[in-house]
């Protein structure tokens, strides 16, 4: 009876190249921030633990700054939404000089809070921001697709920073000027893109999660504003749920690969660091191959299976086999591909008017990721292949999402 939904409308093309082009952005600064680990334990001499708090600082951003987003997202739109995030992410990479000048791993933390409160604020405009660039139906295809580019983002990402910063790197220097000369760079890049957005031209958009009338409901297959509140959703819930538990896997993961490759494998730092892009590498390939496979298999399904697959990939990651256990690493990114945006999506649908509020509280989920690394660290202090055991406990969560607590109820 309906037809096929398209993957976007060609009134839509323009927006939706910009949208993507922040995933790709805040794909660089996410993987770059692992990278960021290694070098601050090796000038600013921390141990492997402390380190994790940088990954406190940026994941705790989310937890703060993902509820006002979502409140000036639904008062001022999509638009100026991106624009404040992206002003914030540029005032929290400028502050990186004054860091760097005193030396200071708390105003680091600081610089990193604020980039990270920029990241939130993209995080929960961009999702939405591009599901609603089109029908609903295809909002999976959509929310994926744009992933991909963060995943192009978080190759990137390891090659820029394991080039500036551990390249010839010398265990207890205090010279921070290459970190001063890389942010500030990316600072000015990422005011360029604001300015371009300040003049973009959105065309009116009909958010399909939430149209109003029966009309428009129809034509993109949703309920009609749901009389139930938020937290009656029990797939929302789930996925707010899930989500915490899927970041703080990814956090765990991405923070202390450096460190698996130097302690296990017995690469230098830089080795590890450019390993570290083939990692992104293959969350590119997964996101390319998920993307693809969910035309013929149901995204919930795959989530599930993908997640299975993550906790055998973690066993073997923890008996520290050698090259055995390091592609079973970098296999773990491969699965983690569409775990964020598949349980973003699956999480608004059918919300109506509560979509733009249920994705302030799904990229708040995002706060697993402040707390999980720390967590590793204190047993990645002592062994970090062991470490890897930790992240099945998130992967369990994440399948009973997609076997079960995905489903819509009316």
């Amino acid at each position: 009876m309906s037809q096929k939904a398209a993957f976007t409308e060609k009134r839509f093309i323009v927006t939706f190249i910009f949208v993507t082009s922040l995933f790709l952005m805040w794909g660089v600064l996410h993987s770059m921030s692992d990278v960021l680990n290694k070098h601050f334990q090796n000038v600013l001499n921390l141990s492997i633990s402390q380190s994790g708090l940088i990954q406190f600082s940026v994941f705790g951003a989310y937890f703060i700054m993902s509820i006002p987003a979502g409140i000036f997202m639904k008062k001022y739109g999509y638009k100026p939404g991106v624009i404040l995030g992206l002003c914030l992410f540029a005032i929290g990479l400028f502050l990186f000089v004054p860091a760097a000048n005193a030396g200071s791993f708390a105003f680091f933390r600081i610089a990193l809070f604020i980039v990270g409160c920029g990241m939130a604020t993209l995080e929960t405009v961009a999702h939405p921001f591009a599901a609603a660039l089109g029908d609903q139906r295809s909002s999976d295809l959509r929310v994926n697709f744009a992933q991909t580019f963060n995943a192009v983002g978080t190759i990137i990402g390891p090659v820029i920073g394991g080039f500036f910063l551990l390249s010839g790197d010398t265990v207890k220097s205090t010279d921070l000027t290459s970190v001063k000369t890389l942010y500030v760079a990316i600072g000015i890049v990422v005011l360029l893109i604001a300015a371009a957005f300040i003049f973009l031209k959105i065309p009116a958009l009909v958010d399909p999660h939430t149209a109003t009338s029966v009309e428009d409901a129809e034509a993109v297959n949703v309920d009609v504003a749901p009389s139930k509140k938020l937290y009656q959703h029990s797939h929302f819930v789930w996925a707010c749920v899930a989500q915490f538990f899927n970041v703080a896997a990814q956090a765990g993961t991405w923070a202390y690969f450096i460190n698996y490759g130097v302690s296990i494998m017995h690469f230098s730092d830089a080795k590890a660091a450019y390993f570290m892009s083939l990692f992104m590498g293959m969350m590119l390939l997964g996101r390319i191959v998920g993307t693809s496979l969910m035309t013929v298999i149901a995204p919930n399904k795959l989530l599930a299976t993908f997640a299975v697959c993550n906790i055998l990939m973690c066993v073997i990651v923890a008996q520290h086999w050698g090259w055995s256990s390091y592609i079973a690493l970098l296999m773990i990114n491969f699965f983690f591909s569409i775990m964020f945006p598949t349980i973003f999506s699956l999480g608004l649908k059918n919300l109506g008017s509560h979509t733009q509020q249920a994705s302030s509280f799904i990229a708040m989920g995002v706060v697993g990721g402040a707390l999980f690394p720390f967590v590793m660290g204190q047993v990645a202090n002592h062994s970090v292949a062991q470490a890897y055991y930790l992240p099945i406990v998130c992967y369990v969560v994440i399948f009973l999402f997609g076997y079960k607590f995905y489903k819509v109820k009316h």
